[in-house]
C-alpha cells in the first residue's frame, strides 16, 4: 500500500475542510503506519496552519523543506515551494519580516505564485507603514492576477484607512467580497470602507458580519465598536 493510501483518509478530510479531525488522524498515526514521514510532516504543516496554530505549522514546514535538501529539482517542486510560500506567510502574520523577505524574494525568483508572493511584500510594507511601497505592490499583484482576492481587498483596506479614493477603495473591497464571500478579512473592509464614507448604518452591517465569522480578530472588534458609537 501506498503512502498516499495510507494518508487518504486523512486527505479526504482536509479536503473537506474538516481541519480539527484531519489533523487528529495524522497525528494518530503509528509510527510503523507504512506512510512517509514527509508526507505526514506536510499534511501536519497544512493542517496547523488551517487552524491557525502557527508555530506547530511552521515545525513541519520546516521538515518538508529540510528533507528536499538541495536537490536540482527543488525550484520545481510544487510541495516545497507551497511550504515556502506558507511560511513566508506565517512570518509576516507573526512580524517576523527578515525571514518573509527571504522566502519571498526566493519564491519571487521561482515564479511560483507571483501575484500573491507580490501582495505578501504589500502586507509587509504595510506593517512597516512604508504606504507608498504598499500599494506598488499591490498593483504588481493585480497586474499579475487581477481577480486575487487578497490583493483587491489589502489594497481597498490600505486606500480607506489612508484617506484615499474611497470611491475606489469601496470597488476593490465589493470585488474581492464577490470572490471571497465567507471572508470575515473582506467583509470588515467593507464595513471599514463605508465608515470612511460615513454610511455608518452599512458598515455595522458589514462589520457585524465580519465579527460573527471572526470574534478573535481584534482589529474586527475595534472596527465594529468604532461603528457601534456613531450608530447608535
Amino acid at each position: 500500500m501506498s503512502s498516499q493510501q495510507i494518508l487518504e483518509e486523512g486527505i479526504n478530510l482536509y479536503k473537506q475542510q474538516d481541519y480539527t479531525e484531519a489533523l487528529a488522524f495524522f497525528l494518530s498515526l503509528p509510527a510503523d503506519s507504512g506512510a512517509d514521514p514527509v508526507d505526514i510532516a506536510y499534511y501536519l504543516g497544512l493542517c496547523y496552519s488551517k487552524l491557525q496554530r502557527y508555530d506547530d505549522a511552521m515545525l513541519y514546514l520546516e521538515q518538508v523543506i529540510t528533507a528536499a535538501g538541495e536537490e536540482e529539482s527543488l525550484a520545481t517542486n510544487e510541495r516545497v515551494l507551497q511550504c515556502r510560500y506558507l511560511l513566508a506567510v506565517i512570518y509576516c502574520l507573526s512580524g517576523r519580516r527578515q525571514l518573509a523577505n527571504f522566502e519571498l524574494e526566493n519564491l519571487l525568483n521561482t515564479g511560483y505564485k507571483t501575484s500573491s508572493v507580490y501582495a505578501s511584500f504589500a502586507y509587509i510594507s504595510w506593517q512597516q507603514g512604508d504606504i507608498e511601497a504598499c500599494l506598488s505592490y499591490y498593483e504588481k499583484s493585480l497586474k499579475e492576477d487581477e481577480n486575487n482576492p487578497t490583493a483587491l481587498n489589502g489594497m481597498g483596506y490600505v486606500l480607506a484607512e489612508d484617506g484615499r479614493d474611497l470611491a475606489k477603495a469601496l470597488t476593490l473591497c465589493k470585488k474581492a467580497l464577490e470572490l471571497a464571500p465567507e471572508s470575515a478579512a473582506c467583509l470588515d473592509s467593507m464595513g471599514w470602507v463605508y465608515y470612511k464614507m460615513g454610511l455608518f448604518s452599512q458598515s455595522r452591517k458589514y462589520l457585524e458580519q465580519a465579527y460573527q465569522k471572526d470574534s478573535k480578530s481584534e482589529i474586527i472588534r475595534q472596527h465594529l465598536h468604532q461603528a457601534e458609537m456613531v450608530d447608535k
